[in-house]
């Protein structure tokens, strides 16, 4: 079954590249608020059923984070028609798979399944959006889970608190304060009832976009949605109105410890526009540009030709309400900060005062094409692009156009977005250095 179904992926996957900006879809919202996407693709025997909800690791209040990612983990203890510790089983026993995520902005579930069982999967997410059962075992149970991951993927990970570093420095009033699954103070001070009225407050069909995808029968999809979803009351969507942060106009330097790395890491963080805007888009190519694979400017000078750095990175983290972009450095050997920052503002220099050679664009231009097709290769893909354009951009069509945002960055553009906001004034310094014993 395996090698069948990878052999229909391949075939889909080449079908979707030559059609890559053919995307079909519909949606409408039913009465109660729900948001419905239905993409229909016969190429392949499988439908991914997904359902995103608007609340994020910003939606929680301090003293009390960690909340959002929790509930990726508690909504698979079960419901009344689905016995607590069945829902995996269920699934893996249909042919299906299932997973879930969560960051600062959304959080996001899916199953997909053959087709035969795309009832299934409708009727399961229906349930996990009428009646989860949030009870004390079942908190009990995924606060152990929980703490436990945070100890594996971060606490106890080389550079494991890094980008939660990088977030807490460069916002102060803002929530993207706080890394996505919060503290273990928060997690074991809070109490039962609070995660039920956070489930309340937030898993409402008014808060949420179906997203159904694959080998379907739109009519018939329709009224099994119908079925499960239609008769769901509708809830109270709050006003997602967070504090702002200033414009950081001064350079500001900080020093945080970690007992799990030997060699320092730099890291040089700017905040950006939210990715809704386009230059989010140009700082994305920008990014890549500097350090998207060995032939980039950074890896090739720093790492490649000189010995500078064991590791250098720029990266483009977009979000719904700013954007993070940041510079990371390991150095190599005795190479001082000062080193890695001089040569790092050197090639921002450069970009702000000369446009990037033309066959550095047209091989940028390649990398982001490529990148689209990829990212929708498969009905998982398609779906989960399908639903965050909706929920966090705003246009579900951006599937089908984005890449002609990126299509129409200059080699200006990328010049001006350096000059605007890479600059030494716009930034936080981190001093990411082992903790001593």
């Amino acid at each position: 079954m395996k090698k069948r179904l990878l052999s229909v992926a391949a075939v889909a996957f080449f079908g979707m590249a030559l059609n890559a900006q053919q995307i079909k879809f519909e949606e409408y919202d039913l009465p109660n608020g729900l948001h419905v996407i239905l993409h229909q693709d016969n190429s392949a025997p499988v439908v991914t059923t997904g359902v995103m909800y608007h609340v994020g690791a910003k939606d929680e209040v301090k003293g009390r984070t960690g909340f959002a990612h929790f509930f990726e983990h508690l909504l698979f203890e079960g419901t009344p028609n689905i016995k607590r510790g069945d829902w995996f089983k269920i699934v893996s026993s249909n042919g299906g798979q299932n997973n879930a995520n969560t960051t600062n902005d959304r959080t996001y579930y899916y199953e997909t399944f053959p087709s035969n069982n795309e009832q299934l999967g409708l009727w399961m997410e229906s349930e996990r959006l009428r009646h989860a059962v949030i009870n004390q075992v079942g908190v009990d149970t995924q606060r152990e889970v929980v703490k436990e991951e945070k100890r594996l993927r971060m606490d106890n990970q080389p550079y494991g608190n890094l980008f939660s570093t990088v977030q807490k420095n460069l916002f102060t009033n803002h929530p993207y304060n706080w890394p996505t699954i919060g503290s273990m103070e928060d997690l074991n001070s809070a109490k039962l009832e609070e995660f039920q009225a956070f489930y309340k407050k937030y898993y409402v069909p008014n808060n949420a976009t179906l997203v159904v995808a694959g080998d379907i029968k739109p009519e018939q999809t329709k009224k099994w949605i119908q079925e499960y979803y239609g008769a769901i009351p509708k809830g109270t969507v709050y006003p997602k109105d967070y504090p702002k942060d200033a414009p950081i106009t001064q350079e500001k330097e900080v020093t945080a410890t970690d007992p799990n790395i030997q060699l320092p890491a730099y890291i040089f963080a700017y905040r950006t526009p939210a990715n809704k805007e386009k230059d989010a888009y140009i700082l994305d190519m920008l990014s890549s540009y500097l350090s998207s694979g060995k032939s980039s400017v950074l890896y090739k000078k720093l790492v490649d030709q000189e010995k500078k750095a064991l590791q250098v990175q720029a990266f483009n983290q977009g979000l719904e309400d700013y954007g993070i972009f940041a510079f990371f450095a390991i150095p190599m050997g005795q190479t001082t900060k000062q080193t890695l920052q001089t040569d790092i503002d050197a090639e921002i220099k450069k970009l702000q005062t000369t446009l990037i050679s033309q066959e550095d664009y047209q091989k940028l231009q390649n990398q982001f094409e490529n990148q689209f097709v990829n990212q929708n290769s498969s009905i998982q893909g398609i779906a989960a692009s399908l639903a965050t354009n909706h929920v966090l951009m705003g246009d579900t069509n951006l599937i089908n156009k984005e890449i002609d945002i990126y299509r129409g960055i200059t080699r200006e553009d990328l010049q001006n977005a350096a000059k605007k906001y890479l600059n030494p004034n716009q930034r936080v310094v981190i001093n990411y250095v082992p903790e001593k014993k």
